[in-house]
C-alpha cells in the first residue's frame, strides 16, 4: 500500500499493490501540466485506488480532445483522475509518499520530447502514444514478468 497527497496535503489517497510500471509522457500537454520535461504516471485499477480525504477539493478541466487535468483547488497540484471510460485511475507518481517498488516501463511521445531531454536505455519507447488498452497491458505486464 502506498499513500499520496497533493502539495498542501488536503487531497489524500492510497494505492494498493501490486504496482504496474510507471510511464513517462513527453507530449507538449503533459510537459505543460507538470511544468517539466515529462509527466510520470501510474495507471492502477480503480478497485486498488481509494480517496482518503479532500475528494471534494478536486477541480477539473478537460480539453475537447479528451485530455483532462484534475487538480487540488487549494494548491493547484495535479491529482489522480479516472482514466477516460476505463476501470483505471491515472495517478501522478510525484504525489506518492516514500520509496515504493516503482520503475519506469514506458516512454510515450518520444517523437515530440524536448530536445534537451535524455531518455533512459532499456525502457520501451513509443514515438507517439499506443492505444490505451495496449499501454495498460504494457504497464501491467510487470506482474506477469516479475510477480
Amino acid at each position: 500500500m502506498m499513500k499520496g497527497s497533493c502539495l498542501c496535503g488536503d487531497v489524500r489517497f492510497e494505492v494498493e499493490g501490486p504496482f504496474p510500471w510507471l510511464y513517462q509522457c513527453h507530449c507538449s500537454l503533459c510537459r505543460k501540466q507538470g511544468g517539466s520535461v515529462s509527466n510520470t504516471g501510474l495507471i492502477v485499477a480503480a478497485d486498488r485506488f481509494r480517496w482518503l480525504a479532500g475528494e471534494g477539493l478536486v477541480g477539473k478541466w478537460q480539453r475537447s480532445t479528451g485530455f483532462r487535468s484534475h487538480f487540488c483547488t487549494r494548491c493547484g497540484a495535479p491529482v489522480p483522475n479516472p482514466l477516460r471510460d476505463t476501470a483505471y485511475v491515472w495517478v501522478p507518481s510525484g504525489l506518492l509518499d516514500g520509496d515504493g517498488p516503482l520503475e519506469i516501463g514506458a516512454q510515450l511521445y518520444v517523437g515530440s520530447k524536448a530536445s534537451w531531454s535524455k531518455l533512459p536505455e532499456g525502457v520501451r519507447q513509443f514515438e507517439a502514444a499506443p492505444a490505451l488498452q495496449e499501454l495498460i497491458a504494457t504497464l501491467h505486464a510487470k506482474r506477469a514478468l516479475r510477480g
